[in-house]
């Protein structure tokens, strides 16, 4: 492994400069738009990414699905573009473009030749505000988000499974409600819900622009002038009000059983806090404390459980800090043949309560965040990863400064904070343990 780490190492030491000299320029529009441009000129290639600060967990409540439901809408046409014209332009200039919609944000992109930002530009903010729907539009690509639920969700049982474990996860927050929706409130969708929630929050004031590839940055604040600066704002953008979790006070658990099921296997979340700005330093700990517990062959669940006990097949710890509110450290346990799903929690259980015993290795942890700063620096080679680790961070309030400062954030945790990270966040109270099983298993 030392021959392995010590030409990276030496890597590291030369390339770390690069993620502090990232060329970042920000501005914000008349209209409230905030612009971020992340140039990079080694490919004469752009991307142009629009965030809305609005995601499933902004919805009405009994409108689950209508955040998803309007971005395959916007893909329908405007006054001056016929349905589909925006994505084949986008083919036609040799690019690409898509959108995906989370919990937090909405997000539109296209990646084409640099010198094709202007027309991405004009086309993108036509349809902030210009969209034309109707009724036969909201027939038929609510068929086809329905038809998404089924082959994603409803045929999946690992999916349904974990749109459980999100339910009862989040006793008051819309953290619990799928992204894509709940089936029965995904059918009556309507156009009157669609165009609600695009009047709400399609406005240039709920808007961030991230712009990064080949580009100058005056290039890029005139074309964003002309084409996103006429735009109105929403005067009556309405608050980011969630309903917030109140104190979780006792552990849940729940089993989850289909014939379908290939593998069964244990998960368990915790509830566990966000990035906030200029607060990092807690999920930075977390984001170690993921990886020191299942981030690869070498962590310690992989050794106790794989390796030392041989009770798994497969072990892994997860968490994502970039949300607006609260998330969750999450552990999977996937059972070796022979073993019972109560004999991998029983061992989970053994390997967390060792690992708070024993404390953090320092050479695991040096070489962790050897990979890290190494993950980071290679990230920097595509202007798609570019774009998102801006744009992620921003619709979910931190900012450019944060985004910045994370590298060297989480090369500051030290052991002493990733166990008291674990310790706050490995509370029964705020868990849900669950058992993904064969519909004909029994639960012993």
């Amino acid at each position: 492994m030392r021959r392995i780490f010590t030409p990276l190492a030496a890597l590291l030491l030369l390339a770390a400069p690069v993620l502090a000299d990232e060329a970042v320029t920000t501005f914000t529009l008349d209209n409230g738009m905030m612009v971020v441009v992340v140039e990079d000129h080694r490919a004469p290639v752009v991307q142009q990414m629009v965030w809305y600060r609005a995601g499933s967990a902004d919805e009405p409540v009994g409108e689950s699905g209508v955040a998803h439901f309007l971005e395959h809408l916007l893909f329908k046409g405007t006054d001056t573009m016929a349905p589909g014209e925006l994505s084949a332009t986008v083919a036609a200039n040799g690019g690409n473009d898509n959108a995906f919609t989370s919990y937090d944000y909405t997000a539109y992109f296209q990646r084409v030749a640099a010198d094709r930002l202007g027309l991405m530009m004009k086309m993108e903010s036509d349809r902030m505000v210009n969209l034309r729907l109707s009724e036969p539009d909201i027939v038929t690509e609510r068929n086809v988000i329905l038809e998404e639920r089924n082959q994603r969700t409803d045929n999946d049982p690992r999916a349904l499974f974990g749109e459980q474990m999100n339910a009862v996860q989040y006793l008051n927050h819309r953290y619990g409600t799928p992204v894509i929706g709940w089936r029965h409130e995904m059918e009556e969708l309507s156009l009157e819900d669609a165009l609600s929630f695009y009047h709400t929050y399609y406005a240039p004031n709920n808007a961030i622009l991230v712009v990064s590839g080949d580009v100058q940055p005056g290039d890029v604040k005139a074309l964003a002038e002309q084409y996103y600066g006429p735009l109105p704002a929403n005067p009556d953008l309405p608050p980011r009000y969630r309903t917030q979790e109140p104190p979780q006070t006792a552990a849940r658990r729940l089993t989850f059983k289909d014939a379908r099921v290939a593998q069964p296997y244990v998960s368990r979340s915790y509830l566990a806090p966000e990035r906030n700005p200029g607060e990092q330093q807690q999920a930075a700990a977390l984001t170690l404390l993921a990886e020191l517990l299942g981030g690869g062959t070498t962590s310690f669940l992989t050794e106790k459980l794989q390796f030392d006990t041989q009770t798994a097949v497969y072990s892994g710890a997860f968490y994502s800090g970039t949300s607006l509110d609260k998330t969750t450290f999450d552990l999977l346990v996937v059972p070796a043949p022979g073993v019972s799903l109560q004999q991998a929690e029983d061992a989970m259980d053994e390997a967390l309560a060792a690992f708070l015993e024993k404390g953090v290795d320092a050479g695991m942890l040096d070489r962790i965040k050897m990979q890290l700063r190494a993950a980071q620096i290679y990230e920097r080679d595509a202007v798609s990863s570019i774009g998102n680790r801006y744009g992620r961070a921003l619709a979910v309030g931190l900012t450019v400064e944060d985004v910045q400062n994370w590298p060297d954030v989480l090369q500051a945790v030290t052991a002493d904070d990733i166990m008291a990270a674990a310790r706050a966040v490995f509370r029964p109270e705020s868990s849900v343990t669950g058992w993904l099983m064969r519909g004909t298993e029994d639960t012993q």
